[in-house]
């Protein structure tokens, strides 16, 4: 009895130590992880000056509500550079024209790079071309890309005739609604890709395919979550993957599912391929795969297709698809334009619907803060030095709402973009598809498509919103900013 007393004790003791030992080791651990965390904020020498941030999380929180809105804010304090603390990621934010211009194109080599962020290396791997780090691999993918627009798409006489067909699909799928109220989004978003489709498939997804669609609605679910405040403290705390709550969860299910999807239409738009021989981008990417088989430095691989080909229907779809919607919804608020059914030559000679898209890419802001960028090399930029792999952000609403170029910002006013005689004037502060190495290889068709599916539009139909509504004009935060769900009623014109 004695015997089994003391070794109760001793087992009492030694767990309560054990405790102890295990208590103290995770105090030292998690102080450890602090001491880190809180040295990883030191701003580093030279660097540009900006809001205090908050022990361990920085200014995250100042970026969960309009976080475009906030760094022109900030700008005003600090000065058109500042830095930004995104959980112990030193972050350089560039506000307005000139300093933009100063750093994307004077010196464009030093920011063409992209920051090896956890969230973009688990669903990319920064592969593929968007998130490519700039290098080789960038290189090869942009070139492959740019002549593949070029050579299935923009560069070819008949293109235009095919985003011409698009536009009959579109606008007739908008009669089938007979002037009743209802949401252009998905009809929007399917016209749209469906032109980019033409390029990387070689064919269009009919508006009733279920399964594209549901795709597409994945990817712009992912567009809007890559830019919540759960992404940003992914990127900070990569660890809290193994909770079990968490919108960048439902971001990497959304990302395998569509993964499977796009491995699925590549095999099928493949078949038939006769090598060197390419009909459309995956023949161009597979002969750029076979060709490069015997080096081990190439860049081309099937997971790098998958990455790609996801990226450009992203990139080739929500910019375009959101303008052409706040086009729409400002139309129903502004005169429309009329006129008989539209060529590209007609740009001359519309150019009151040139000023009404660029002002609407202006005035909305569709990618308020671009695709983050890194500094490929130490940079110096207005006495301030920037290390490399530093995050840069550019705010490209601060571009188009800076005083110094542009007249009362804040008013939505195509005439800015005309002279005193009506014609169509370029503005130089105007950059929704940026600057410098990075800028968006897509801008020739975005702007075909967006004339074209716009003038048509406006030449079949009369927009007005329901009796007694007014959508709300506030913009649904993403990484790009998109309107709020709303309802338009389109009525056939008198021809």
């Amino acid at each position: 009895m004695v015997l089994t007393g003391r070794l109760a004790v001793l087992l009492k003791v030694s767990y309560g130590q054990a405790c102890l030992y295990l208590g103290s080791l995770l105090i030292i651990l998690l102080s450890f992880l602090l001491v880190r965390q809180l040295a990883k904020q030191r701003r580093p020498r030279g660097f540009p000056p900006g809001p205090t941030p908050l022990p361990v999380i920085g200014n995250i929180l100042s970026l969960a509500s309009e976080p475009h809105v906030y760094m022109k804010k900030q700008s005003e304090i600090h000065g058109q550079i500042f830095s930004l603390d995104l959980g112990g990621i030193s972050t350089v934010v560039l506000n307005g024209y000139d300093v933009v211009k100063e750093c994307l194109v004077h010196q464009s080599d030093l920011f063409a790079d992209r920051p090896s962020l956890p969230l973009f290396e688990k669903m990319t791997k920064m592969g593929g071309l968007l998130n490519a780090k700039y290098g080789r691999g960038w290189i090869e993918h942009r070139k492959l890309a740019v002549n593949s627009f070029r050579f299935f798409g923009t560069g070819q006489k008949t293109f235009e005739h095919k985003i011409s067909e698009e536009c009959m699909f579109f606008v007739d799928a908008i009669d089938e609604h007979k002037g009743k109220p209802f949401d252009p989004k998905l009809l929007v978003t399917n016209a749209v890709s469906n032109v980019t489709n033409l390029i990387l498939f070689g064919n269009r997804f009919a508006y009733d395919d279920h399964e594209f669609q549901h795709m597409i609605e994945i990817f712009s679910e992912n567009v809007e979550l890559a830019a919540s405040g759960w992404a940003f403290l992914y990127n900070a705390f990569p660890w809290i993957e193994i909770l079990p709550f968490g919108k960048h969860r439902k971001l990497f299910h959304n990302a395998a599912e569509v993964y499977v999807f796009l491995q699925q239409i590549v095999e099928r738009f493949a078949q038939g391929r006769t090598r060197q021989s390419p009909r459309h981008y995956i023949d161009a990417y597979l002969d750029e795969i076979e060709q490069s088989a015997g080096d081990p430095a190439a860049s081309f691989s099937q997971e790098n297709l998958i990455f790609s080909v996801g990226e450009l229907i992203i990139a080739g779809t929500e910019t375009t698809t959101n303008a052409i919607r706040w086009a729409m919804l400002y139309m129903a608020l502004y005169p429309s334009v009329q006129g008989r059914p539209p060529a590209l030559e007609d740009r001359l000679r519309m150019p009151y619907v040139e000023a009404v898209l660029y002002e609407v890419l202006r005035f909305c802001n569709v990618v308020p803060l671009g695709i983050f960028r890194a500094t490929s090399g130490d940079a110096l930029v207005r006495g301030y030095s920037i290390p490399r792999s530093t995050l840069v952000i550019t705010n490209l609403y601060s571009v188009h709402f800076d005083e110094k170029y542009w007249s009362h910002p804040e008013v939505f006013s195509p005439e800015r973009f005309l002279d005193g005689n009506g014609n169509f004037v370029r503005r130089e502060a105007f950059l929704p598809f940026s600057l410098g190495r990075r800028h968006c290889l897509g801008e020739p068709l975005a702007k075909m498509e967006m004339f074209l599916f716009f003038s048509t539009l406006m030449q079949r139909f009369s927009l007005q919103f329901p009796p007694g509504v007014v959508p709300s004009l506030t913009p649904k935060l993403g990484m790009t900013l998109q309107p709020l769900p709303y309802a338009i009623c389109a009525t056939r014109r008198q021809q």
